[in-house]
């Protein structure tokens, strides 16, 4: 399927703005290559269940509408939006990287997790295999890690994770956050349909791997409606834990998923924006840390109250947990760290 033909929003670190004056080029792949100075990223976020990543690629084919990383591609002088689809940055040495800085004295074998800014298991993981080769360090040093991905390609290291997760531990969510198949087509074009991503998620589990799953974002007013069907379905296929956020339009975000989301689904865009501003006091997003992936107010609190019945209904731990650092949102909280 090609991709779809969407303008990129203003980038706000350039002087300049080139507006199409008719229809877009078709976005083509365009693909760069970086030696990173570290890959090993800090996080001391309360929003966040982790604290440390690595993330071998900046941008993602996946092309997901909603995809709150959108404006960390502005830093490179591309833009938020088709250029997050396809110019994706490669960091050709992200192993040799990592294999060096588990290496330090100072490590604690703590849980890192891939990745906790775009995917890494995109489709260009088949030809450079970066996250394989970041995981066989993982184990090489006994380094527990935690994987989020949408891509049906992580099969393709099931017997590495397996021995992972004999060992130092590994867990591996995956994000499926529409039960439908062109509802997923529409707003995730790049990813595979939800069927496979649960066929994937059934392979790993029979491997030995835990697994979980990813209700993000959770739409308010479209896709929550899928809470429990996708929950049920998440523990056939063998889930132990599960997460949700709600959808974050923060900065350029919101050009770029309103745009997409109308041209899909035209009817709901009214219903979607009043509910998400009923939960952020009038704004479609709220940057404060402890705010920026959860609502208020009693709209939200029913939403919660239900996902919450299900997952204990289910028996479904928390994935920060098992990743283990549980969110506390209401700690001091201080800027989030980017990938550097």
């Amino acid at each position: 399927m090609a991709p779809r033909r969407v303008s990129n929003p203003r980038n706000p670190w350039l002087t300049s703005h080139v507006e199409w004056l008719e229809e877009p080029p078709a976005a083509e792949l365009e693909v760069y290559e970086e030696e990173a100075v570290s890959v090993l990223t800090g996080n001391d976020s309360p929003d966040v269940g982790f604290t440390w990543s690595v993330n071998p690629y900046r941008g993602c084919w996946h092309a997901c509408a909603y995809c709150y990383a959108r404006p960390s591609h502005q830093h490179l002088g591309f833009g938020a939006g088709t250029d997050f689809d396809r110019r994706i940055v490669v960091k050709t040495n992200a192993a040799e990287r990592l294999a060096l800085e588990l290496a330090r004295p100072s490590w604690r074998r703590e849980t890192v997790v891939f990745s906790g800014n775009t995917d890494c298991y995109q489709p260009l993981e088949a030809t450079y295999a970066l996250t394989r080769r970041c995981l066989e360090a993982c184990l090489a040093r006994h380094t527990p890690v935690g994987i989020i991905t949408k891509s049906a390609l992580v099969l393709r290291d099931v017997e590495l994770l397996a021995r992972l997760a004999r060992g130092p531990g590994a867990h591996v969510t995956i994000s499926i956050p529409f039960q439908d198949a062109q509802v997923a087509r529409a707003l995730e074009p790049g990813a595979p349909t939800p069927e496979r991503r649960f066929e994937t998620m059934r392979a790993l589990h029979e491997a030995g791997v835990e697994v979980g799953i990813s209700l993000a974002p959770l739409i308010p007013g479209f896709n929550d409606r899928d809470l429990a069907g996708l929950l049920e379905r998440a523990v056939a296929c063998g889930a132990v834990s599960s997460f949700t956020v709600l959808l974050r339009l923060a900065a350029e975000v919101a050009p770029v998923f309103e745009e997409r989301f109308r041209a899909a689904f035209p009817d709901h865009w009214t219903k979607v924006e009043r509910a998400l501003r009923e939960m952020h006091g009038g704004a479609l997003h709220d940057p404060r840390f402890g705010h920026r992936m959860r609502g208020s107010g009693p709209r939200w609190d029913a939403l919660m109250r239900l996902y919450e019945l299900q997952r204990r209904r289910l028996g479904l731990d928390d994935t920060d947990r098992r990743l283990g650092r549980p969110r506390d949102p209401v700690q001091a909280t201080q800027h989030e760290l980017f990938e550097a």
